[in-house]
């Protein structure tokens, strides 16, 4: 499906002081960019930004990064953040590939990964593009820092089975939680913030499977 491009989109990011526009230049500072020492946590491929704005607002004491790379898919959080009556303080955003994230980010510099709903890029010949792929893992392994982890969820059970696989042939992530079925599973399911994609899967009646990898030391 084609991304529709957004005019204004360019103008607002540029305008939000939340937008980070130079990020390379945070490498390493980004506590220091937050005026903190709190924790950092990254959200990649965060769409319209449900997810990472409740989170946020949740947990006042941990810092949040949201990283999208359509400038158009950014502007959506980014106005609906503006739209809030009391938005968090404790979040920022950057519009970037993923693949760059060792050039954003110091060796253990972040904490916790989200990925959800990420896309499922379905040919063979695209499996390295797979935001769980071998590849993929080796940048996050790169990037946090001891006893960090990457949460994954998605409805997608081909796309699951692929990511439990490769953190299983992994040597650096043990996988330390696994369900096929988030939503009935007591455990795993404590304190859960949907998606607008969750929201919609599972209305559907599809089951989300989750999983949550642990960086090796």
């Amino acid at each position: 499906m084609r991304l529709r491009n957004i005019p204004r989109a360019e103008s607002v990011l540029n305008e939000c002081k939340e937008v980070v526009k130079n990020a390379a230049c945070c490498r390493g500072r980004w506590q220091e960019t937050f005026g903190n020492a709190n924790p950092v946590h990254i959200e990649i491929g965060m769409g319209k930004g449900q997810f990472l704005l409740a989170l946020a607002l949740r947990n006042p004491t941990i810092n949040y990064i949201g990283i999208e790379r359509y400038s158009s898919v950014l502007l959506r959080a980014v106005e609906k953040m503006q739209e809030m009556e009391l938005p968090p303080t404790n979040l920022r955003f950057i519009c970037m590939d993923a693949r760059s994230l060792a050039e954003t980010f110091a060796p253990g510099e972040i904490d916790r990964i989200y990925l959800n709903f990420s896309d499922p890029w379905p040919k063979s010949r695209h499996a390295s593009r797979r935001l769980t792929s071998r590849e993929f893992l080796a940048r996050y392994h790169n990037i946090l820092a001891d006893g960090g982890a990457v949460e994954f969820k998605t409805d997608n059970r081909l796309l699951f089975d692929f990511s439990v696989t490769e953190v299983k042939d992994s040597s650096d992530f043990c996988l330390e939680g696994c369900t096929y079925d988030l939503h009935h599973d007591p455990e795993m399911n404590r304190g859960n913030i949907m998606t607008e994609y969750e929201e919609k899967f599972s209305s559907l009646g599809n089951p989300i499977c989750k999983l949550i990898a642990g960086r090796k030391r």
